[in-house]
């Protein structure tokens, strides 16, 4: 994979293993602990959370994308290493998952979409991780797993209930029960990914739908997110006013008549948000 360019506009978090940049409207969050295979310690969530938090008041982020260096991980998971001072007694636990689930609520209210770029180890947390994200874009190299069998860990409720929407409960048991590892090509068999590609286009491909993305028309994309999301909600959750809202504020948009415009002027349309 070609890794993201360097841009003027970045930012770290987590002593340098949580990076931000932001260019051309997208937003690009680095996990960078390759020594590591990108495994993340209780600081790198709370670097994540910050990062999650300036990528989302940032002006000019219309995407966000995440993804690793290295070449080898997306995500491994948590840091194991840590477990032993983070899982010791119930206040440790509690304050473990206090920290470490911050970006949680972030990632899922992020109001913009949201892509995961993976290639190599995504694993675990960093399946839960990725599961967060709208759309998840696979090197061909890619591995995924649920260890949670093997370390006496209770997968938490909102990650199994993504995983269990998007592949069944059929294959959401036989990934936990049996703690297996699957490739890319099952994944997206599967539908726990939304598309396989070569290790070396897995950037180009993400840059490329990210930048196309972003070119479109920021309130209907918003739109459509956050009608998506109230249709995945309970129908007694659902709140169907913000959804009307966000209709009428497309239709009565500038953007809405710049589009007419650029279809009857037959030119590429110039989206403002507005």
């Amino acid at each position: 994979m070609i890794p993201p360019r360097p841009a003027q506009d970045k930012t770290a978090f987590a002593d340098g293993k949580i990076l931000l940049s932001i260019e051309g409207g997208v937003a690009v969050i680095r996990f960078n602990h390759p020594e590591k295979h990108n495994a993340m310690s209780v600081e790198m969530w709370e670097g994540l959370a910050f990062a999650l938090t300036t990528a989302r008041d940032h002006p000019d982020t219309r995407v966000l994308i995440l993804t690793g260096e290295g070449g080898k991980a997306f995500v491994s998971g948590a840091d194991i290493s840590q477990f032993e001072r983070n899982q010791s007694t119930p206040d440790a636990r509690a304050e473990f998952a206090k920290r470490a689930g911050a970006y949680r609520s972030l990632l899922a209210n992020f109001p913009k979409p949201t892509i995961s770029c993976i290639q190599g180890y995504c694993i675990g947390g960093g399946l839960g991780l990725a599961l967060g994200t709208d759309i998840r874009i696979a090197a061909r190299n890619s591995q995924f797993g649920i260890p949670a069998a093997k370390l006496s860990i209770a997968y938490p409720f909102s990650g199994l209930q993504v995983l269990n929407s998007l592949v069944g409960p059929s294959w959401a048991r036989m990934l936990l029960y049996s703690a297996m590892r699957i490739d890319a090509a099952e994944a997206e068999r599967i539908g726990l990914i939304t598309r396989m590609v070569d290790d070396a286009d897995l950037w180009a491909h993400t840059l490329d739908l990210a930048e196309h993305i972003a070119s479109n028309a920021p309130l209907s994309v918003y739109a459509a997110k956050l009608t998506i999301d109230q249709i995945l909600k309970d129908p007694a959750e659902r709140d169907m006013d913000a959804i009307r809202a966000i209709a009428a504020r497309c239709a009565n948009s500038e953007d809405a008549r710049e589009g007419q415009r650029a279809f009857m002027e037959k030119r590429v349309p110039q989206f403002h948000g507005r």
